[in-house]
């Protein structure tokens, strides 16, 4: 047993060593630098976006949802069912999302998502009755399982690492956009128009797709090597020598190749153990402490503690831009994990006040205070998520896993997200319904552990 532990230490100590790295790697220049280019600025502007289309597609049942149940006559069980069924297409889009970027390449996984995306749409702006709608729903959750997929792996494959963690950081700050612009417009529109606004950043990631280059790492990957060196031209510029990016890219598709049969029976292997449990552990964290919560359902949040929803969702929406805009200054500056340290201590802060202002509410206490106070513990929350947690674990996730498991780590991990989120969106209306109060200070106690 002896020999174990001290084993378990040494790898406890190598982890935290890789992350020391990372976290001064990511500060310093690499040596393998390119200048910005064109056509690298709009290839990321046009895959970021999709980034948008996730925000906006998880925040979408949050301000229509006094109205669609009384428009369309839905239970409180429908809703929370249209509300979750996001996620069991994410599930869906999660494990079909490597076989199809595999298949038609990044650019084609991303027609394939926004199809899905806009006829999701198309069918909750049309809907009649409950079956469209959770049928829309189901639609835009498979699109976005296999963009949530391709965002990351491509903006990887096509920056040059001076610019890789403000470039990964773009795809948290489209996402908080895309949530907060949400409840903005979602406040003065009606659900229909709502839907209807949601199909224009699909058409321009869509359109705009057609304008950018391929993954160089796919063209390698299916042989097309001369496709490989005309891409790299476009994205580092026509004078760039790419000799070595290219180099580097045809060593790891033959790594790649090498180990990719074993990867699943390797990743459960004891020495991948601790990063497993990091990866796993940083995504309940995320899913169980409430952020899917708060995102499908602030308006009725707002309302039960007594706040107008339309202002305490603008509010919300101007606190998740401003500090997902810090977050790309912090994160590169302080590192992964002193910015989630900072992010998790503020989440189980908001969740706590949040939580004691309908502890108070529950007993008839503070009635002027206690809608302030809810608002204030909300946005705290949604700020602190905005500045770390929101996007810092899948970051980290990229980065603690070997190149031999990555691919059947980052499966497994998504498969945990989005199981965790279908959980969280389906059961918090009921859980809210059966103790506000409660609800929100377990979310507190989760993020202290």
């Amino acid at each position: 047993m002896g020999g174990e532990e001290e084993e378990a230490i040494a790898r406890s100590l190598l982890l935290r060593e890789k992350l020391c790295e990372i976290d001064k790697c990511n500060a310093e220049t690499s040596e393998n630098s390119s200048p910005l280019t064109f056509m690298l600025l709009f290839g990321t502007f046009i895959i970021v976006s999709g980034a948008y289309i996730n925000g906006n597609a998880g925040s979408g049942t949050s301000p229509a949802e006094f109205v669609i149940l009384n428009e369309l006559g839905l239970s409180l069980a429908a809703y929370s069912f249209f509300g979750s069924v996001l996620t069991i297409g994410g599930i869906v889009g999660a494990a079909s999302c490597g076989k199809i970027a595999d298949l038609v390449g990044r650019r084609g996984a991303i027609w394939v998502s926004n199809a899905l995306c806009i006829g999701g749409w198309v069918a909750i702006a049309l809907s009649k009755s409950a079956w469209s709608l959770d049928l829309g729903r189901l639609l835009m959750g498979i699109g976005i399982g296999i963009l949530a997929y391709v965002l990351p792996a491509y903006i990887a494959e096509i920056t040059p690492k001076n610019f890789m963690g403000a470039f990964v950081s773009l795809i948290m700050l489209m996402t908080g956009c895309g949530i907060s612009v949400t409840y903005i417009i979602g406040s003065v529109c009606d659900w229909r128009i709502l839907a209807l606004l949601g199909t224009i950043p699909c058409r321009i990631q869509l359109l705009g797709a057609f304008f950018i280059s391929e993954s160089p790492r796919w063209l390698a990957k299916v042989g097309r090597e001369k496709e490989l060196e005309v891409a790299f031209k476009l994205l580092r510029g026509k004078n760039a020598d790419v000799s070595h990016e290219a180099a580097e890219i045809t060593d790891y598709t033959q790594n790649f190749n090498q180990t990719s049969e074993d990867g699943i029976k390797e990743l459960f292997q004891r020495k991948y153990a601790l990063a497993i449990i990091v990866g796993v552990g940083l995504m309940a964290v995320l899913q169980f402490g409430g952020l899917n919560g708060y995102s499908y359902y602030l308006s009725s949040i707002l309302e039960s503690a007594g706040f107008p929803s339309s202002v305490g969702s603008v509010a919300a929406s101007i606190v998740q831009i401003v500090m997902n805009i810090c977050s790309l200054f912090l994160i590169d500056k302080f590192g992964r994990r002193p910015l989630l340290l900072v992010s998790t201590s503020g989440c189980c802060l908001g969740s706590l006040v949040t939580g004691l202002s309908f502890l108070l509410q529950g007993y008839h206490l503070g009635k002027e205070i206690t809608p302030i106070l809810a608002l204030a513990g909300i946005l705290v929350f949604i700020g602190s998520v905005s500045i770390g947690l929101g996007g810092i674990p899948w970051i980290m996730v990229a980065e603690i896993f070997p190149v031999n498991v990555k691919g059947s780590a980052g499966s497994l991990v998504n498969l945990f997200s989005w199981s965790g989120t279908w959980i969280v969106a389906y059961t918090f209306n009921y859980l809210f319904e059966w103790s506000s109060a409660g609800n929100c200070l377990s979310s507190a106690c989760l993020e202290v552990l």
